[in-house]
């Protein structure tokens, strides 16, 4: 039940403001407490979390399928020099989505000024990422404006992946194909005209140089900003606004989908969430957190058929982006040994990330 709980949480585990019509958060706490102790739930929540456990700690013991683990992760290692393109088209096309929706990074926030020019930054910033002109700059720049409204709308917190996303962009730069990689290669080539006008280029290489001893830290960036940004989900648009998850629950009738009761919905969505989100965070089984949480995704557009499919294109970026990076630095997985390298033809490993 725990593994279907997690499975199935994923279809009510949309961005809950972006469907429901209800716009009463409820008594989270209180919420909470009437659920946790109704011994249904709690059997099925504590039995769920300890056949998880027990899977986890099979798993490392038996270590099953290495061969085929070690390909799977050496066939998308192989695909790196393809990260910057997909951290590009997973923040460049929803960011030219709303500027022409009209809304700011998030379907549910609105600009609280100057909305014809919040539309043109938005889509103009959205296609120098999709061509990749000026892509550190842009990512900077995007940044700075997220973080800028966000002062002024906190319901911008639930869409805090636009902060790894821009973080990451701006640290592996522009790569390849891109308008910056055929402009540097023009002016730094001998003889050409366009090298000799071009007033960006010795900037760029400078900045290039500045940033790029730092490229290493991107799995760790997209880690804790995608797990932050899931466990905040969890906890604030499930399990502390209950009467908003609830609303989702009857609205599309997932309680036929699944027969448990509502509450139970909302609390393996929440918590499924949560538990996702600290071990995305960690780096805890990060390649199958991974695909998890693309499940979620795509569970979540069947599911909810008027969920924004543009509001969650950044976060399948990112977790496809974990798929190919792996853990990074500072994550679990390099003391468990659960994201080990794999071994070369002559029998020695690969060094192990830092």
């Amino acid at each position: 039940m725990g593994v279907v709980s997690v499975v199935y949480s994923g279809v009510a585990a949309a961005h809950v403001r972006f469907v429901t019509n209800t716009e009463q958060a409820g008594e989270g706490l209180a919420f909470l407490a009437d659920a946790l102790t109704d011994p249904v739930n709690a059997a099925v929540l504590g039995g769920g979390g300890l056949a998880t456990l027990g899977v986890l700690g099979l798993y490392l013991r038996v270590r099953p399928f290495q061969r085929d683990i070690s390909v799977f992760r050496d066939v998308m290692t192989g695909y790196r020099d393809l990260l910057p393109w997909l951290l590009r088209l997973g923040f460049g096309l929803p960011l030219v989505g709303a500027g022409f929706a009209g809304y700011l990074f998030n379907p549910i926030v609105e600009p609280a000024t100057a909305p014809g020019l919040a539309r043109l930054f938005q889509i103009g910033l959205g296609f120098a990422l999709l061509f990749g002109v000026a892509t550190r700059a842009a990512a900077i720049i995007g940044l700075l404006a997220y973080l800028l409204a966000l002062s002024a709308q906190p319901l911008l917190l639930y869409s805090f992946e636009w902060v790894p996303g821009f973080v990451a962009i701006a640290l592996v730069g522009s790569g390849r194909p891109s308008a910056d990689e055929v402009l540097q290669k023009v002016a730094a080539a001998d003889g050409t005209a366009y090298g000799q006008v071009d007033p960006v280029h010795r900037a760029a290489t400078w900045l290039n140089r500045v940033v790029d001893p730092y490229e290493r830290f991107v799995p760790t960036v997209i880690r804790v900003g995608m797990g932050l940004s899931f466990a905040f989900l969890g906890l604030f648009e499930k399990l502390l606004a209950p009467e908003m998850a609830l609303s989702v629950v009857e609205q599309y009738s997932l309680t036929a989908l699944l027969p448990v009761p509502a509450e139970l919905w909302v609390l393996g969505a929440g918590f499924a969430e949560l538990g996702l989100g600290f071990a995305i965070m960690v780096g805890f089984f990060t390649r199958v957190s991974a695909i998890t949480a693309l499940s979620v995704f795509v569970l979540t557009l069947f599911g909810i058929p008027d969920d924004p499919v543009l509001a969650h294109i950044g976060l399948f970026s990112l977790a496809s982006a974990l798929l190919i990076t792996g853990a990074g630095a500072y994550a679990l997985d390099n003391r468990i040994g659960a994201d080990k390298p794999a071994a070369t033809h002559d029998g020695v490993a690969a060094p192990a990330d830092d």
